[in-house]
């Protein structure tokens, strides 16, 4: 199954580009993936194991790294 998630990062620090561009590295550097990025979210589609792994470690790293941030998204199952 095939799914697409928009999610947008929120770091809670006054230097945010640098958090929020880290997490996006991570997701591109998936190839099983297709990022597109915008200035208030990122698009993230692919098969639904692949999207969910690829999250877990970004937000994960993300999270360990720092600064504490907000994640909001948005699922949506994708027609194959």
């Amino acid at each position: 199954m095939e799914i697409a998630v928009e999610i947008s990062m929120y770091p809670l620090t006054e230097n945010y580009l640098a958090p929020i561009q880290g997490f996006i590295d991570v997701l591109r550097g998936n190839p099983r993936l297709q990022v597109l990025t915008n200035t208030m979210s990122t698009q993230v589609l692919g098969e639904y194991d692949a999207v969910w792994d690829a999250l877990r470690e970004a937000m994960r790293g993300s999270l360990e790294a720092g600064p504490r941030a907000v994640f909001v998204t948005k699922f949506l199952p994708r027609e194959e």
